[in-house]
């Protein structure tokens, strides 16, 4: 009797083992400048990417009808692994489009009406690197060219990033102090060092610490900014690129606000 697995199954396992490579070539590629964002996740990650999962999810699916029309089915393990791995990738798709459509915007802070604001250095590196702008958080999304060009529907298309911030992220809140003000400002800049923010700058006459935040895979940058004045700590993370942020933003906020809160 044959035991040899056949060879679609063995093809099938070897183009979704490819998945992965593939997905980490273009995040990496991205990261370190081999091309630029749009190629690395629109056209690889999200064309390329997809393309591939779905002749992998065929092939896997075309292979284990085949073996497992009569016997002796040798090499169904193989092609149900295979058929597994893309699968997996469809779930971590749909996961990430959840918290896209959950987190419709890249801008977050915690005073809504008054957001901390960026020091002309931070302003000219997003104008450098072709960042996003920083919008009013008082406009409807839907009268925001990014939104509007998105095609975004009522009743989000309605809502300010004050309104998204206060439905979507209410825990987030200034963080009172009664600390010197130099303390809250070295807490502050000691929470961003240990989070990993890259070019830390402490400007004690502004009241300010500003750093940024850069993803492992895509290298994606977002600045973040800490306004320390009259016994409160404002937080700000914005993202340079993309229209979503997933939840990373306020995710980041939450974590530096515990930071700084356990250092005071």
């Amino acid at each position: 009797m044959d035991t040899k697995s056949p060879l679609h199954a063995r093809i099938a396992l070897g183009l979704a083992l490819f998945i992965p490579l593939f997905l980490a070539a273009s995040a990496l590629g991205t990261k370190y400048g081999a091309w630029d964002w749009q190629t690395g996740l629109l056209a690889l990650t999200f064309g390329g990417g997809l393309l591939l999962i779905g002749l992998a999810l065929l092939l896997a699916i075309v292979s284990l009808v085949l073996i497992l029309r009569k016997p002796p089915r040798t090499g169904w393990p193989l092609a149900l692994v295979a058929l597994l791995i893309p699968l997996a990738f469809v779930g971590l798709g749909l996961s990430a489009a959840s918290k896209g459509a959950a987190n419709p915007i890249h801008d977050v802070a915690t005073d809504t009406a008054d957001p901390p604001q960026f020091s002309s250095a931070t302003l000219e590196a997003r104008v450098r690197a072709g960042a996003n702008p920083l919008n009013d958080y008082s406009v409807p999304l839907g009268e925001l060219d990014m939104w509007r060009e998105a095609g975004i529907e009522d009743p989000l298309a309605a809502q300010s990033h004050a309104e998204v911030i206060a439905a979507n992220y209410p825990d987030l809140e200034p963080l009172s102090f009664d600390a010197p003000r130099g303390e809250a400002l070295e807490a502050v800049r000691e929470a961003m060092a240990a989070a990993g923010l890259a070019d830390i700058r402490k400007d004690e006459e502004a009241g300010r610490v500003e750093g940024v935040a850069e993803t492992f895979w895509f290298g994606f940058k977002d600045d973040v900014v800490a306004r320390i004045e009259d016994g409160e700590i404002d937080l700000r993370s914005v993202s340079r690129v993309g229209q979503s942020d997933l939840g990373a933003n306020a995710e980041r906020l939450r974590e530096l606000r515990a930071a700084i809160a356990e250092r005071l």
